[in-house]
């Protein structure tokens, strides 16, 4: 009996501390002078850096769609993009309202990049485990999804899988193996 009078007063206890808050309410919004913002939070800048700046732009990442094509789809990166920042959003699959519409994605879930650049227009991304490991049909519409992406942040001349600093063969939709690809290799896999 003890324990549920002890029981019954927290309960009764929490219950009007529930209501309690330590900021003061008001019937209707309150604005708050510009000057009364703290941190500089309002500025134009990121607070505690020499003028940091950051902007966003949308860049497109190729993913399967219902159809099993490579389709276009924006994602909100960093400017200037680069390689490394755009196929981070890749990895992350689709959105949940594209894989509701049947949107997908070939690359694994546990896809992991060591690294990825663009020199000369060529496209380097370097990974722990080949994409060899795949089905046939994903592993084609995997490094096309690749390609493709990599295309549109400045990968024009092309790109190459490297796994652990190895470059790897890659496999094209006609079956045959390639170390350089471009899009022209993997047109057919578009959503025409």
């Amino acid at each position: 009996m003890r324990r549920l009078r002890i029981l019954g007063a927290l309960a009764l206890g929490a219950v009007l501390l529930s209501g309690c808050t330590l900021v003061p309410t008001a019937a209707h919004p309150v604005v708050v002078a510009r000057g009364a913002v703290p941190f500089g939070l309002l500025g134009k800048t990121i607070p505690g850096t020499n003028n940091g700046r950051v902007q966003f732009i949308t860049q497109p990442v190729y993913i399967v769609d219902a159809t099993g094509h490579l389709a276009p789809s924006s994602r909100i990166v960093p400017s200037p993009p680069t390689l490394d920042s755009v196929l981070h959003e890749l990895i992350l699959g689709p959105t949940t309202i594209e894989s509701s519409t049947g949107y997908t994605s070939s690359l694994p879930k546990d896809l992991v990049i060591l690294q990825a650049t663009i020199k000369n227009g060529v496209g380097f991304i370097d990974l722990t485990t080949p994409l060899s490991t795949l089905p046939r049909a994903q592993e084609i519409l995997a490094i096309g999804q690749l390609v493709f992406t990599a295309r549109d942040v400045g990968a024009t001349n092309g790109l190459e899988i490297l796994v652990a600093g190895v470059a790897q063969g890659l496999l094209l939709p006609n079956g045959k193996k390639a170390r350089r690809v471009s899009e022209k290799d993997y047109r057919s896999l578009l959503n025409a």
